[in-house]
């Protein structure tokens, strides 16, 4: 157990055997990162956090309120507080870097720094620090509304769920013809029947690929080297979007399929949970894919009364 400063402690489970050594370090509260729940001797404000030191756990989504136990922890009089992982070295260290991000206002690179510098063996796993680059790229605060925690969600799915015989309700955006939408919040309409798909909220936006170079299989980058002034299409063609409920039943249980209109069978575009490639060269993964020239996107104006 080693102080990262002061009322803070990061530890291995072994520590909690050594109850003179919680006394002297005045440990009150206890967070536990890990895949068993601790059976602890004395009396302790405790909170245990499941989690896997592996590439498909999921760390990011308890960050919050991991980061939150040990500032209320911190803020009581006379209080210190103990993250622990089995070893010491990878989920707990995760758990500390994020509340040094957080509470220092410091980068991943610089509280991941300090953190090695006060105890040398610790080595978040590379899925963790992805996991830590998308808190920062967050403001170290998890958005669940934000686009690119949308993905993330959906990736975190796709490792746990690989048959994909069930999918949390969650993952779902509500059907934008059953839940009413804010009046000024941008739709999208199916271009045949009219037929409200989702909400401009549900696009999940990515950074632009390398265009012509990502193709570099396709006979048509090839074609396009030896004629001079043949286009090819760098701009991103279709919209991609994290599964609406209307999608259900096409989505289970398949890997990759069709999407088409719930109202009018027209197809939309494609899905396909291991990824498909943008029309600009850029992966993503998962991929709800609709083709933009297959729907409308509905702007709403607010139009003041005449009197």
């Amino acid at each position: 157990m080693i102080a990262v400063q002061t009322g803070l402690y990061i530890g291995a489970a072994s520590d909690l055997a050594d109850c003179c050594e919680l006394a002297r370090a005045g440990i009150t509260h206890i967070l536990t990162v890990d895949s068993e729940e601790p059976k602890l001797q004395g009396s302790f404000q405790t909170k245990f956090i499941y989690s896997l030191d592996d590439m498909c756990a999921d760390l990011l989504s308890s960050l919050d309120s991991c980061v939150q136990f040990i500032s209320e922890a911190l803020e009581a009089p006379s209080s210190a507080v103990l993250v622990h992982c089995h070893a010491g070295r990878s989920r707990s260290a995760a758990v500390v870097t994020a509340f040094l991000m957080r509470s220092n206002k410091l980068t991943l690179t610089d509280a991941y720094s300090k953190l090695q510098q006060i105890k040398s063996d610790v080595k978040i796993n590379d899925e963790f620090l992805n996991q830590l680059a998308l808190y920062e790229s967050m403001d170290c605060e998890v958005d669940m509304t934000s686009p690119v925690y949308k993905q993330y969600r959906l990736q975190k799915i796709t490792d746990k769920y690989p048959e994909l015989q069930s999918v949390p309700k969650e993952v779902f955006a509500a059907d934008p013809m059953i839940a009413l939408s804010h009046g000024s919040e941008v739709v999208h309409r199916c271009r045949k029947c009219r037929r409200t798909l989702f909400r401009g909220s549900s696009i999940l936006s990515h950074d632009v690929g390398s265009g012509p170079a990502a193709f570099a299989h396709k006979k048509t980058v090839d074609a396009a080297a030896r004629t001079p002034g043949l286009a090819i299409q760098t701009q991103c063609t279709s919209y991609f979007i994290e599964p609406v409920q209307w999608m259900e039943p096409a989505l289970l249980g398949v890997l990759d399929g069709q999407l088409l209109c719930p109202k009018c069978s027209s197809k939309l575009g494609s899905f396909n949970w291991y990824g498909e490639q943008c029309s600009c060269g850029r992966w993503i993964t998962p991929a709800f894919q609709i083709h933009k020239n297959r729907v409308d996107e509905i702007k709403h104006m607010n139009v003041p009364s005449l009197k």
